[in-house]
Formats: structure tokens, sequence, C-alpha cells
């Protein structure tokens, strides 16, 4: 399944128990977001998996930003 807007991130029930992946690979965008955030460059990851490209990275990073915008919704309480 591609989620609309990211077409570079799939989910696959039979491929790491259904987490997002960059194109059908293996490869998890949270692993993506951790060598990110540990400091890696796009050059580094592009070299220890050369077969992402540096749109994948891109859009891992956009995917996280739009999984993390908050909302508060106030939820009335139970019983009334």
């Amino acid at each position: 399944m591609v989620m609309k807007g990211f077409d570079r991130i799939t989910f696959d029930l039979n491929v790491m128990g259904g987490r997002a992946c960059v194109r059908d690979t293996r490869v998890t965008a949270s692993l993506i977001l951790n060598l990110v955030a540990g400091g890696m460059s796009e050059a580094e990851i592009l070299e220890a998996y050369p077969y992402l490209e540096a749109e994948d990275i891109r859009q891992v990073l956009r995917y996280a930003a739009w999984l993390a915008e908050e909302s508060v919704l106030e939820l009335a309480p139970v019983g009334t």
C-alpha cells in the first residue's frame, strides 16, 4: 500500500511487520530517521544503502513531519 502524497513510503504486512518502508524495501522510515538524527549525512546514507535515492530520504523526512503534526482534540467526559 502507498499513501497519497508519499509515493516512496510503502506498507506491507509481510514486510517488516507492516512498518513504513522505503519503496517496498526492508529499509524502514524509522531507520532513515535514526540515521539522520544520529548525524549521518545524505551522502553517507546513500553510500551505506546504494539502492536508495536522495528523494527517498527527503520523503521520509516529510513523512515524519506529517506524522508529527499535532492536533489537540477535546473529548467529552465518559457518561455525558
